[in-house]
């Protein structure tokens, strides 16, 4: 969840501080240039007003002309701009450099011919740093309500787009700090309102893998959130008394069942001696009765196996898989099936009753399905973190609805209701398998029946 969120906050403080950033740019590329053509408009009218007095002597435009000439080419050799008194002729009444005239076309002459109609050029366009462009500003010498002369000043751009892209690069680095300044606070912000959700998250994964005891524990974050971790807890512990209570009912109930059942099978043992031997309907009678003992036995062994905790220790799971085999070898070879094993030592956590029960129900399964003259193989192997069991049967096998369904209590697939069982063996080895962090899996086994895959884990359980 951080992975995601963290991005939308980066993009949109990238967003907002793009949004300060670009408009104070420009501001500051406006403002150097504002001021470039301030001066240059203060130059032109300083320079006009030269050109006035010197248009007003008596004694003649040409002597006051050389003072105006020297002004200029003083102004030119200090500061590099172009600067130029011309009559509205396009005739040169000074000038500076000498070789400057009025162009035939251009920002110049446009300004030129701007201010011979008695206003100063109108402000040339924004010039940035990766452009090469000239500040002209133009301003009218204007005596009697007529124009008898123009000042042109053509400055060069270089100093001011440095002075620019100096500002820009302070604004950027500002916006880069901000940036780190806001990427740290977004790291920090996010961490606070995700750990109590990362810790709910765990919490949540362990008590669905079958550890009720989680509980979130107590943790900073939004009061919100907090809030949230104590109706978690309250809500876990209401369902796990409720699971307890059945858990409790089931086996008290089983073994309260036992008891009469027991009773009503003795009785049904001493009636059958007065009937006749090889009556059906006592035999039919016996045969339910026990097959209702053995419900309950194994209901009350699915309640033990729920509630019970797993005794974990490092476990030979190659040794206990040949024990197996060895031990189901003469049922099968009854049932006209062949059992063989490949169990090297493979070792792994599990607790070796629970692990043994399971095998005990998966096999029992296996041999029990399979026709007689086929073959039922156990593989012991090491896979990464985990070591498996794979046994796998050449029975009619299930389809994948059954598939789907194996596992469930009480469940038996309809081909296979006159097998002997009560639909509980698997259940049990899946609780068994789960409270010590195994898993147990069910797939079709090529080219027909089925493959049952126990895993338990190689490395030692979290505290």
């Amino acid at each position: 969840m951080r992975a995601r969120l963290l991005p939308l906050l980066i993009v949109l403080m990238a967003a907002v501080l793009l949004a300060l950033g670009i408009p104070l740019a420009a501001s500051l590329a406006a403002a150097r240039q504002q001021k470039v053509v301030v001066d240059r408009i203060d130059d032109t009218a300083y320079f006009a007003a030269i050109t006035r007095s010197v248009m007003d002597t008596t004694q003649g435009p040409q002597d006051e002309g050389r003072t105006l000439s020297r002004a200029l080419e003083s102004y030119y050799g200090i500061y590099g701009i172009r600067v130029g008194v011309f009559l509205p002729g396009d005739a040169p009444l000074a000038n500076a450099p000498e070789t400057w005239l009025l162009p035939d076309e251009g920002e110049v002459r446009d300004a030129f011919e701007e201010a011979l109609l008695s206003r100063r050029s109108h402000d040339p366009e924004q010039v940035w740093p990766w452009q090469r462009g000239r500040l002209v500003v133009a301003s009218p010498v204007v005596r009697d309500g007529d124009v008898v002369a123009v000042v042109v000043t053509d400055s060069p751009t270089g100093q001011m787009r440095s002075q620019i892209l100096r500002g820009w690069l302070l604004i950027g680095a500002g916006e880069i700090a901000a940036m780190l300044l806001a990427v740290g606070a977004a790291l920090r912000l996010t961490g606070w309102v995700l750990r109590p959700v990362r810790v709910l998250d765990a919490t949540t994964h362990a008590i669905a893998s079958g550890r009720l005891k989680s509980r979130v524990a107590a943790a900073g974050g939004p009061p919100e959130l907090r809030r949230l971790a104590r109706s978690f807890n309250e809500m876990a512990d209401n369902v796990e008394d409720v699971l307890e209570q059945q858990r409790a009912f089931v086996a008290d109930a089983s073994h309260q069942l036992r008891n009469p059942l027991s009773a009503l099978l003795l009785r049904i043992e001493l009636l059958a001696l007065e009937l006749p031997e090889g009556n059906e309907e006592i035999a039919s009678v016996q045969a339910e009765g026990k097959r209702l003992a053995q419900v309950l036995d194994d209901l009350l062994d699915l309640a033990l196996a729920e509630h019970t905790e797993a005794d974990l220790s490092i476990t030979d799971i190659g040794a206990l898989a040949a024990e197996r085999v060895a031990a189901w070898a003469p049922t099968a070879e009854a049932q006209g099936v062949t059992l063989v094993g490949d169990c090297p030592a493979t070792t792994g956590w599990a607790d070796p009753v629970a692990l043994s029960s399971a095998l005990d129900a998966v096999i029992d399964n296996a041999v029990k399905f399979t026709p007689r003259d086929e073959r039922v193989e156990v593989t012991v192997t090491a896979d990464g973190d985990t070591a498996t069991v794979v046994v796998t049967d050449r029975g009619p096998g299930l389809t994948d609805d059954e598939l789907a369904r194996v596992g469930d209590r009480f469940w038996r697939s309809g081909r296979h209701q006159n097998i002997k069982g009560s639909g509980l063996g698997l259940s049990i080895s899946r609780a068994l398998l789960a409270a010590g962090g195994g898993s147990i899996a069910y797939e079709h086994h090529e080219p027909h029946g089925l493959k049952v895959t126990v895993r338990v884990p190689r490395s030692a359980p979290a505290a």
